[in-house]
Parts: structure tokens; sequence; C-alpha cells
């Protein structure tokens, strides 16, 4: 698991989540833990460390 730090594209708090480096490409959604509100995650491994991360609010 590796721990990555970003701002939430709703409130812009810096918050943090634990990625699972054992699948390359991972695309799903989860909450902002002080907002609530839904965030598509996208994230790429290479060799371990995180290649690609993005976190973008979903137009509701």
């Amino acid at each position: 698991m590796i721990a990555q730090e970003f701002q939430c594209p709703y409130c812009w708090e810096d918050i943090s989540m634990l990625l699972d480096d054992s699948v390359v490409f991972q695309k799903y959604i989860e909450d902002c833990e002080v907002c609530c509100n839904p965030i598509e995650v996208s994230v790429q491994f290479l060799e371990g460390e995180i290649s690609s991360f993005e976190a973008n609010n979903i137009e509701q």
C-alpha cells in the first residue's frame, strides 16, 4: 500500500488515501473524508511506484 496526499476537487482540503499497488491500473470512486463528495480516482503504477494519479470531481 502506498499513501497518496492530494487536494479534494470539491472542498480543496488536503486528504490522503492508501493505494493498492498490486493492480497496475485502477479507476474507482471514493468519497472525500472531509466533505463526502464523490471523487473519481485514476492511478497507474510502474515498478511499485505511482506513475500517474488523478483525483477529479464527478459532474452531477
